[in-house]
C-alpha cells in the first residue's frame, strides 16, 4: 500500500470529479452568489434526503416566491409545500421552513445567526446544516460531514469514528484547513459514483492504492 497522503488522495478524487454534475452544495453556491446565509439555511433544509437536482429546483421555486425571513413567514404552509414539492418530506419541511423564518424574524431581528450553537437551536437544524451556513453564508471555516464524508474517511483509514458528528470534530483537528470547504461536495460525488456504501467500485477507484478498505467485505 502506498504512503498515506491526504493531499494527494484529495487531488486524485478532484481529478475524477471534473466535468461532473454539481452536487447540492455546489447548487447552493449557484443559488447564493450574493452569499445570503438565510438562503443557504433554507436550501440545506430542503436538501435533506432529497436528490441534488430536486433540491436545486425546489429551492429556486421557493426563492422566486419569497426569499427572506419576512416574506417566507407571510406564506401559508400550503404555498411553501407547493413551491418545494417534490422534495422529500416536503410537508414537514414546509412547517420547519416557516417556523425557522418566523424565529429569525422575531428573535434575531431578521438576521440568520452566524454561530453554529445558535443555529443548532432551530428545529430541524443539525451540525451539517449549521456548518454549511457558516461556510457558504458567512465564509467562515467549517466542515460539513454527511454520511458520505463519514463513511469514506473511515473507509480509507484517515479517521476511526462511529458517527458523523465525531468525524467532524476529528477532522477539525486533523484535516488541513484548505480542504474544509471543498470536502463535502467532493466526497458526496465520490460516494455516489465510486465509493458506494455497499459493494464499492474499488477496481476503478483512483485512490485504491492508498485506501485501507476498512469494513469493505465485497467490492466491484
Amino acid at each position: 500500500m502506498a504512503k498515506f497522503d491526504i493531499a494527494k488522495i484529495i487531488k486524485k478524487m478532484q481529478n475524477c470529479k471534473k466535468n461532473s454534475n454539481p452536487t447540492a452544495v455546489e447548487s447552493f453556491i449557484e443559488l447564493n452568489k450574493k452569499r445570503d446565509p438565510f438562503k443557504v439555511l433554507i436550501s440545506t433544509i430542503i436538501s435533506l434526503r432529497t436528490k441534488d437536482e430536486v433540491t436545486y429546483q425546489s429551492s429556486k421555486n421557493l426563492f422566486k416566491l419569497a426569499s427572506t425571513p419576512k416574506t417566507i413567514s407571510n406564506l401559508s404552509i400550503s404555498q411553501i409545500q407547493k413551491a418545494i414539492y417534490p422534495c422529500g418530506f416536503f410537508r414537514n419541511k414546509s412547517k420547519t421552513i416557516k417556523e425557522i423564518s418566523k424565529n429569525i424574524l422575531n428573535d434575531h431581528n431578521g438576521t440568520t445567526p452566524d454561530s453554529i450553537n445558535k443555529l443548532l437551536k432551530f428545529k430541524g437544524v443539525g451540525r451539517k446544516t449549521a456548518n454549511l451556513v457558516m461556510i457558504l453564508g458567512y465564509n467562515k471555516p467549517g466542515i460539513c460531514v454527511d454520511t458520505h464524508v463519514h463513511r469514506i474517511f473511515n473507509r480509507i483509514g484517515y479517521v476511526k469514528t462511529k458517527t458523523p458528528n465525531e468525524t467532524e470534530f476529528v477532522l477539525r483537528n486533523k484535516l488541513p484547513l484548505k480542504f474544509w470547504l471543498p470536502i463535502n461536495s467532493l466526497l458526496v460525488f465520490y460516494g455516489q459514483k465510486v465509493c458506494r456504501p455497499i459493494s464499492p467500485y474499488c477496481s476503478k477507484c483512483a485512490i485504491n492504492l492508498y485506501c485501507r478498505q476498512v469494513g469493505v467485505d465485497k467490492s466491484r
